[in-house]
């Protein structure tokens, strides 16, 4: 079936995090989409309401079979379902992580920008935070690994939370740049996350290839953490996914996910899960046809209205990340500009020092409302560069 990705669905008044600004307010921040469900996963969930019976529930054998199809059809992954957890959230795995690979005081490497949420879990479980900032290489970021090595010996790091693909920045990592990151964790015998939530969102010229599929002779030291949510915009249905080869790295996640009771889903997630996996495929390639072409609108409007902001333009996923510096010379007053033009977008200034004076812009939505943003946007930067 065609989905209409143009219709306006009104999400004020719903609870919605991404909506609970003013009635005036366009809402262009928070990583979820302004488009309906895929119809299999909203009639997966209403089969399930009309059982009648909302009982405990386990993860089945068709929901394993689901995700092992998934990932082994697209990505070459090669999964057994015993390789296989269930975790609230891709967050809550990043602070479980935490407690099954490092102890307090540990040093934690992150890289800089990066979702906050890694800074903020390694800080919060009493880690020492290290950050590896990345270059930015005609237009597009890159690792540094002689930075990534000298950072991991100095302090003698323990776990490496990676991100890939990667937000802000929208790279999708090569299959070089993995190797090299893999061979240094090798060498220093670090334990590396690969938070991989974006992968179902790599766009056309791009491949992203799951670190597990090179981790060959180092299963022992490396997870991924991944979840249907993001791709199929059903964030508000908590579920995701932790992969591992090496059974004893499984048992010491399990054993760590039963202390904290976080090894279970609900069953509304598990029947959205199996739903999206077996049936959600027609939907995702309609929404990131979708979302190309916004991002070409994004791209056009900005290089002919604001062609000072230096734009970075996505490899994965759905969010573009601005440099806004000259436009402003202080991270707060850039943001209270935008706000002031009733346009909410995410402050750079909160994934590390690298975001200053850079904008995370979200185009999951109908062109119509993006365009309006993309308005405000140039209304509010255009009248300061006339007021400087």
């Amino acid at each position: 079936m065609l989905y209409n990705f143009d219709e306006v669905i009104d999400r004020r008044d719903t609870g919605s995090v991404k909506w609970h600004y003013s009635d005036e307010t366009i809402p262009l921040w928070v990583a979820d989409m302004d488009f309906k469900a895929a119809t299999p996963i909203l009639n997966a969930i209403e089969q399930v309401t009309q059982h009648g019976i909302l009982g405990y529930t386990k993860p089945t054998e068709a929901l394993y079979d689901a995700i092992i199809g998934w990932h082994g059809s697209r990505y070459d992954l090669s999964l057994e379902k015993q390789n296989i957890l269930f975790s609230p959230g891709v967050v809550p795995s990043l602070a479980l992580m935490m407690n099954v690979f490092t102890e307090v005081g540990d040093a934690v490497l992150v890289n800089d920008p990066i979702y906050a949420p890694f800074m903020t879990k390694v800080e919060q479980n009493g880690r020492t935070l290290v950050t590896s900032a990345l270059k930015e290489v005609e237009g597009q970021y890159r690792l540094d690994l002689v930075d990534i090595e000298a950072k991991i010996a100095q302090h003698e790091v323990k776990l490496y939370l990676l991100c890939n693909p990667h937000n802000p920045g929208g790279r999708v990592w090569t299959t070089e740049e993995l190797e090299a990151v893999l061979t240094l964790c090798k060498k220093y015998n670090v334990t590396i996350v690969s938070d991989e939530i974006h992968q179902d969102l790599t766009l056309s010229g791009h491949i992203f290839t799951p670190l597990l599929t090179l981790a060959t002779g180092y299963e022992h030291h490396v997870v991924s953490l991944t979840s249907m949510t993001k791709t199929f915009n059903i964030a508000g249905i908590k579920g995701s996914l932790i992969f591992a080869k090496d059974n004893e790295l499984l048992k010491k996640i399990s054993q760590q996910q039963h202390l904290n009771d976080e090894y279970e889903l609900n069953l509304f997630a598990y029947a959205a899960m199996r739903s999206a996996y077996e049936q959600g495929g027609a939907w995702l390639a309609q929404a990131l046809a979708y979302i190309e072409a916004n991002i070409d609108v994004t791209v056009r409007f900005l290089e002919e209205h604001l062609p000072d902001i230096k734009v970075m333009r996505p490899e994965a996923s759905y969010l573009i990340w601005l440099d806004c510096s000259a436009y402003a010379e202080d991270d707060k007053v850039l943001y209270d500009t935008l706000r002031a033009a009733k346009i909410e977008l995410n402050a750079g200034i909160s994934y590390g020092e690298e975001g200053h004076l850079k904008m995370r812009l979200n185009v999951a939505c109908p062109t119509a409302l993006l365009l309006e943003g993309l308005k405000r946007i140039d209304t509010a930067l255009s009248d300061v560069s006339k007021n400087p």
